[in-house]
């Protein structure tokens, strides 16, 4: 895929990466919309394109298939099949004729058509320009300080927004790319020794995996290995514990509609006086803006106006600027309301503080307002992330008879506290009254989770995001016992206790 990157483009074509995670009905859902006409598949993924395949109507999609070998799986070629090696050896690689093949006359002609991840609706494609792909690699060399020959490790998916467009920026930095095929804490700690590995991306997903494997003592290497992370907020207290293994953590923020990382969370000289926690909070923002966006703001929705600069008052974050998709394949109503008002409307609440960087508060759709009050899902996890047996969290609206909505914890907790399965129930009733009790000492009680529900692992879509929409599915049909049930109980208890002390005194 790494080749393709830069193959395909110069063959005058447009490449559509294809996420390997998901099922092959999503996946032959988006070949009918691409239409491509030209298929690459890994060999190891053979079985999974022949189902594809046999859900596609060839009648209306030709297409040449292209094998890429693996070594671990014999060579199986048919007439009807090209071989990705055999077809290069029968290219002829003169300067004269990459020159004939390099066609693109207009910058703005795509260069990439990228299906967004779908947690909440059918994939869109989304088309990504010459221009755009450009502007938005110079704009994350510079937003993160790349430097010269990095060695960088591919934790992140290239299918996801092109990896964050560090496909081409390693090529430019005349850096080395280091692959893997399975993302494992063995194997990244394998390949950072072996390699020198300097750079990195991932979601904070993958933050999680590092935590779990065996770490090893990167305290002898000359400098750290920088990590990029992004695709959701990464709790503050998770970001701590990354970087005490050797990681020096810096957040950003994109989309695909935004081509990549649109925000960096550039570090001021004046944060390293504050307290290590404080360092750990401000690292975890969202940031400033890269170079080639024109602008970025926050705005109220209703009103579009921008909101003040006071890190509280929350609006959605829209952004413009030349390193902005060119639109949605065939759907000029969902490119329509994306450019609305002249801006992207990225669907993220956020805050804007009096330094100009910008804070995520949560998705529009997962702010719970309860009783009239909006509640963040993000500041919530924050907070569970703190507690020292939290591995992940994801906060969702549960229906309440009293407030409309309430906040509901969905907990994976670290292994060793849920290894003994006869005494894991009283162990999850004592957890979620602690969980609970932790919450309303660190926040105010109308925010507080009443229920806690703890999973072995969160539902999460081939990007590593959480799945949202199935939590909220499992929160809808949890009973939830108003709040007349729980004032009685406490009422009762109350005179209970009131009778036995009575008794004990007369004693």
């Amino acid at each position: 895929m790494y080749e393709m990157h830069f193959a395909v483009p110069m063959a005058g074509a447009v490449l559509n990466p294809i996420n390997t995670r998901l099922d092959a009905t999503s996946i032959a859902a988006i070949l009918r919309h691409a239409k491509p006409k030209i298929l690459f598949i890994d060999r190891s993924f053979e079985s999974l394109a022949r189902e594809i395949l046999h859900l596609l109507d060839h009648s209306q999609l030709n297409l040449l298939v292209v094998f890429i070998e693996d070594n671990n799986f014999p060579q199986r070629v048919s007439s009807k099949e090209l071989d990705y090696e055999c077809l290069i050896q029968r290219g002829e690689p003169t300067p004269s004729l990459v020159a004939r093949m390099f066609r693109i006359q207009d910058e703005h002609d795509p260069i990439s058509l990228n299906y967004t991840s779908g947690t909440t609706a059918d994939p869109k494609g989304v088309v990504i320009s010459h221009r755009g792909s450009y502007l938005c690699t110079l704009s994350a060399i510079i937003g993160w300080e790349m430097g010269t020959c990095p060695v960088y490790l591919w934790t992140l998916p290239m299918f996801h927004c092109n990896g964050w467009t560090f496909t081409w920026a390693t090529a430019v930095r005349g850096g080395t790319s280091v692959c893997m095929r399975h993302v494992t804490a063995p194997e990244i700690y394998k390949n950072i020794e072996m390699h020198s590995v300097t750079h990195m991306c991932c979601v904070p997903t993958v933050f999680n995996i590092l935590l779990k494997g065996n770490p090893l003592d990167l305290s002898h290497r000359s400098g750290p290995v920088h990590v990029l992370t992004g695709g959701s907020p990464p709790p503050a207290p998770l970001v701590k514990k990354v970087q005490l293994l050797g990681f020096q953590v810096m957040h950003a923020y994109g989309l695909t509609e935004a081509i990549g990382p649109v925000l960096f969370c550039e570090w001021q000289d004046e944060w390293n006086r504050l307290p290590e926690n404080q360092q750990m909070e401000l690292k975890a923002r969202q940031g400033l803006s890269i170079l080639s966006l024109a602008e970025v703001d926050v705005k109220n929705k209703e009103t579009q106006e921008s909101v003040p600069r006071d890190g509280k008052t929350m609006g959605e974050i829209v952004m413009k600027g030349s390193s902005i998709m060119k639109g949605y394949l065939k759907n000029p109503k969902a490119t329509f309301e994306a450019f609305k008002h002249g801006w992207l409307n990225t669907g993220d609440v956020g805050v804007i503080h009096p330094d100009g960087h910008i804070e995520i508060k949560d998705r529009s759709k997962d702010i719970i307002i309860s009783g009239g009050e909006n509640i963040s899902s993000v500041e919530v996890e924050n907070v569970l992330y703190k507690y020292p047996k939290v591995l992940e969290t994801s906060i969702v609206a549960m229906p309440h008879p009293t407030w409309g909505e309430t906040p509901c914890a969905f907990v994976v907790l670290e292994k060793s506290e849920s290894t003994n399965k006869e005494d894991r129930e009283d162990k999850y009733v004592t957890k979620e009254k602690d969980l609970i009790e932790y919450c309303r000492e660190n926040l105010p009680h109308f925010m507080c989770p009443r229920k806690v529900v703890f999973l072995e692992e969160l539902p999460k879509n081939g990007n590593g995001k959480i799945l949202k929409p199935k939590l909220r599915d499992i929160a809808k049909g949890l009973v939830f016992e108003d709040e007349v049930n729980i004032r009685s109980k406490i009422v009762q208890h109350r005179e209970d206790k009131l009778r036995v002390d009575h008794f004990s005194s007369r004693l």
